[in-house]
């Protein structure tokens, strides 16, 4: 399955709302992954430019977009950033998927 690693900043709204009432979002976020068959590996409270990390699997980049637009949806998140992973293996396996099609490929500019 795909792994995704997702950041995210919290709304003023939600800030206040776990202010208020702290609780654990991990929970609420592994729910609705596995909900289209995902996981949740991490959710993790961020420094800097972004509020959390979330690592997740996903059984499709359609199942992830539904996660993700239920979660900017609800209003307690903004500004996400969402990145596949590839494993070593997978890319050792696209590189040499390239390797066969470099000579079938002239770059621009070039004759």
């Amino acid at each position: 399955m795909p792994i995704y690693i997702c950041r995210g900043n919290y709304t003023r709204d939600a800030i206040s709302g776990m202010t208020a009432k702290p609780e654990d979002r991990s929970q609420a976020v592994a729910k609705l992954l596995k909900a289209v068959g995902g996981k949740l590996h991490g959710l993790y409270m961020t420094f800097g430019e972004y509020d959390f990390l979330l690592i997740a699997e996903a059984p499709s980049e359609k199942d992830m977009l539904a996660v993700l637009i239920v979660a900017a949806g609800s209003g307690g998140v903004a500004n996400l950033n969402t990145t596949t992973a590839v494993s070593a293996t997978d890319m050792k396996d696209a590189f040499a998927k390239a390797g066969s099609l470099a000579g079938q490929f002239r770059a621009a500019g070039k004759t």
